[in-house]
């Protein structure tokens, strides 16, 4: 990835992160899109790319999926026969453990594999992904460190981990964010003239995730498995402090 001749890199999914991947990652190989929902595959700049079927994505020689986690497994069911040896199959999912196991058991052996969780989306990197970090969690062959490599001459901060510790950080980091979001963006309008600092950046971040889809929030909280407990320690500590205060 990123080495040698220009590769080509099959796009599985053209959803708002897939656009800003793909606008991202095309002055660098040569993309091609595959996603039935859409007819056309243009990036903000007008560009347009192009598109073919999950046929033509897996004769790539990096095939992404850029698609929700619950879809993963049925993906990787049908892509599995499909994929000629020495591809670099890589993910992009926000949870990790198990996505990738399933992506080992079901991806053929002559295939490599790496799990990615871009730290960033649509949103928080509406002015360039340079700066923003990624989590790079190595699986199958040693392609990773050209990966790693690749994206850290693109501007990225790479943190090069295990499924397992990526899935417990992200249970407090997204799953405490995204709910909190979630819960205080149903509280209606936030205020707006008379704010502080601190509720600037609190309103900045819930700006940053409250229009993510639901696809995402529900593979934060449930397919994690670490977010449970997170939750509920999160609320526990909650309950304390409504209980401190109510009885004064």
């Amino acid at each position: 990835m990123g080495l040698g001749k220009r590769p080509r890199l099959g796009l599985i999914g053209f959803g708002g992160f897939g656009r800003l991947m793909a606008g991202a990652l095309c002055p660098h190989m040569d993309i091609l899109v595959c996603d039935p929902a859409y007819v056309g595959a243009v990036l903000d700049t007008g560009q347009a790319l192009p598109m073919g079927t999950l046929e033509d994505a897996a004769q790539c020689d990096i095939v992404v999926l850029c698609i929700p986690v619950a879809r993963v497994p049925h993906l990787c069911a049908r892509l599995a026969p499909l994929l000629k040896p020495g591809t670099l199959v890589v993910d992009v999912g926000s949870v990790k453990v198990e996505p990738m196991r399933v992506m080992d058991e079901l991806l053929p052996s002559h295939v490599d594999i790496v799990g990615t969780h871009p730290l960033f989306g649509p949103q928080s990197a509406r002015d360039g992904i340079a700066g923003h970090k990624i989590a790079v969690c190595p699986l199958r062959g040693v392609r990773w460190r050209s990966v790693a490599g690749f994206l850290r001459r693109i501007g990225l901060d790479v943190i090069v981990t295990t499924p397992e510790a990526h899935d417990r950080e992200a249970a407090m980091v997204q799953g405490l964010t995204h709910l909190i979001a979630k819960v205080l963006a149903g509280m209606g309008p936030l205020p707006e003239r008379m704010t502080t600092a601190s509720f600037e950046h609190l309103r900045a971040a819930i700006g940053m995730v409250q229009d993510d889809p639901p696809t995402v929030l529900h593979a934060i909280e449930t397919a994690n498995p670490y977010a449970a407990d997170i939750r509920s320690a999160f609320f526990e500590r909650a309950e304390r402090l409504r209980v401190q205060f109510d009885g004064v």
